[in-house]
């Protein structure tokens, strides 16, 4: 809980020591307010680079290896007699140290790569011996100074257009001239996809207003680590005609600025939004958007007004420490992919209905599309449990369910099974649920009694896994005794595959995610990472059918 509690302030709040839990985890970490700031930072940083979609060149199939040079003696150079398109297509797929290497080859490759469309990777052009340092705080460190003078060369020398280019080593706030000097040439001579990230400390170093020069070619972007500049002064007609995706890290931008980003952005499929450094409030028109993520940031407010194409709207390790965040989906018919949902701390709006307790079912307040749920809940918090019938009654045809149950800081009154059976129908459960995944199980009452619940009332169940803490249980005879109730019962499924796995990885505070894995729309289901992993590696405590029981 302590980790989804940092990654859930931003880092204005982290500063505020004032806060009685930061006291509370610092004192806990034995860290200093410095300290825990420079750890919040470093978490969400390995999440930034790792959100950073792979260049779509690699040095580690250098030219050199290529078995390619020029001609000798009798040897016939035939691949220089292929056509200038098909030269140009090989040399693009090189690192950009190789591709300006091959003018070497012969004199028919010397303009090649010049009008090439290249890839320009920061980490690829450093000199040998020489490695690109992402996370030091800064300043004019070797790698530092090379990763400029290098990336500099590279953008002046060619003329472009430049189908990726991946500026992530340098610490911008040294090099401030260089990097609006970048933005004016990757302008100028047009960039399609772009990373453009600021080595860490200061937070909100300023973004070159250059930057709104590439917007006419830019189709994929990722910022870290920079304040927006004011889009005020900007004209009407400025747009991101072609873009179609957007990640944020890391990033300190205003209400206002950022959904001109989405509104001025035509063609946008997704939003990646990570550590947001102020809280986030977005509303959402778009024909285009298709998948939105926001995580490990503090939300305010989210208003799905018209995204008739939305299909993922995914959530993870965020929060608002103030009143909680309000979530409102208007209309958004095509929507199949929801969570994490926090129960405690995401309150949900549809049509015009807050979805509290009680809450009877109309068609104005359900959501027929979705069919892949993912909830985080903490079953022995006594309000938690009591929304998750209601909340599960908005979403009647589920077909994949999801439920992480959270560690509480407190325990409140137990629920059990009778508590679940007074309910009353619940659609999804009872009659859409083929598969139903429960990550972080301890051996409590209240786990058990909705375990209980799904086997014996999901009449198409078709698999349940079960992901165990090992750290909860003495031995797999232990993890058998805590379960004999549920592998006793009565399941509505005569064919369900029960599958209990110790976790891979020691008790978390928040489920396992993967920003890139999230957008990337063949994977069918982004939130059974752990459980595919845990088998994957077979590590499987019981594994049996009900219909055996």
């Amino acid at each position: 809980m302590d980790q989804q509690f940092l990654m859930g302030m931003n880092m204005r709040e982290m500063g505020d020591i004032s806060n009685p839990q930061l006291q509370a985890i610092m004192e806990q970490l034995g860290v200093d307010c410095p300290q825990l700031v420079g750890l919040g930072v470093d978490m969400a940083l390995q999440y930034l680079y790792d959100a950073t979609p792979p260049p779509p060149v690699s040095r580690r199939a250098p030219l050199a290896s290529a078995a390619v040079s020029a001609p000798t003696g009798d040897d016939i150079d035939c691949l220089s007699r292929l056509p200038d398109g098909i030269l140009k297509n090989v040399v693009s797929r090189l690192p950009a140290k190789d591709a300006a290497r091959t003018a070497a080859l012969a004199s028919r490759w010397r303009g090649i790569w010049r009008s090439a469309p290249l890839a320009v990777v920061d980490a690829h052009i450093l000199p040998d011996g020489f490695a690109a340092v992402r996370m030091a705080p800064g300043g004019d460190d070797p790698s530092s100074m090379l990763v400029v003078a290098a990336a500099s060369r590279v953008l002046a020398a060619h003329p472009g257009p430049f189908r990726c280019v991946q500026l992530t080593c340098t610490h911008m706030a040294s090099h401030r001239d260089e990097a609006a000097r970048w933005l004016k040439l990757l302008a100028d001579k047009g960039v399609q996809e772009l990373a453009f990230i600021n080595r860490p400390w200061p937070l909100d170093l300023p973004l070159p207003t250059e930057f709104f020069g590439c917007a006419a070619s830019l189709t994929r972007l990722h910022l870290g680590v920079w304040r927006f500049p004011s889009t005020a002064g900007l004209p009407r007609s400025a747009r991101f005609p072609h873009l179609k995706e957007l990640v944020l890290s890391l990033i300190i931008v205003g209400d206002r600025d950022l959904q001109f980003l989405v509104d001025r952005s035509p063609v946008l499929e997704i939003l990646t939004i990570i550590s947001s450094q102020i809280d986030v409030r977005l509303r959402l028109i778009s024909r285009t958007l298709r998948c939105v993520q926001l995580g490990m940031s503090a939300l305010a407010d989210v208003n799905v007004v018209d995204a008739p194409r939305l299909e993922r709207l995914l959530l993870w390790m965020t929060m608002n420490h103030d009143k909680g965040s309000r979530i409102k989906i208007g209309h958004a018919p095509n929507l199949r992919m929801l969570g994490h949902w926090q129960l405690a701390d995401h309150e949900l709006e549809i049509g015009n209905t807050v979805i509290k307790v009680g809450t009877k079912v109309s068609p104005s307040t359900i959501v027929p599309s979705v069919k892949i749920l993912a909830l985080e809940v903490q079953s022995e918090v006594r309000n938690d449990v009591k929304m998750v019938p209601c909340f599960l009654k908005c979403f009647p045809n589920v077909e994949i369910l999801h439920v992480y149950s959270q560690n509480a800081d407190h325990t409140t009154s137990k629920l059990n099974l009778k508590f679940w059976q007074e309910a009353g129908h619940i659609e999804c459960v009872q009659s859409h649920v083929k598969k139903f995944v429960f990550e972080e199980f301890r051996g409590n009452r209240s786990e058990l009694s909705l375990l209980k619940f799904i086997a014996e009332k999901a009449q198409i169940l078709e698999k349940m896994v079960v992901m165990v803490v090992s750290e909860c249980f003495s031995s797999v005879d232990d993890v058998n005794a805590k379960l004999k109730p549920l592998t006793s019962a009565k399941w509505a499924s005569e064919n369900c595959k029960l599958s209990v796995f110790m976790s891979p990885v020691s008790e978390r505070g928040s489920p396992t995610w993967h920003f890139r894995i999230g957008s990337d729309f063949s994977w069918s289901d982004p939130f059974d990472l752990m459980a595919a992993d845990a088998e994957h590696r077979g590590n499987a405590v019981l594994h049996y059918f009900s219909s055996t029981l």
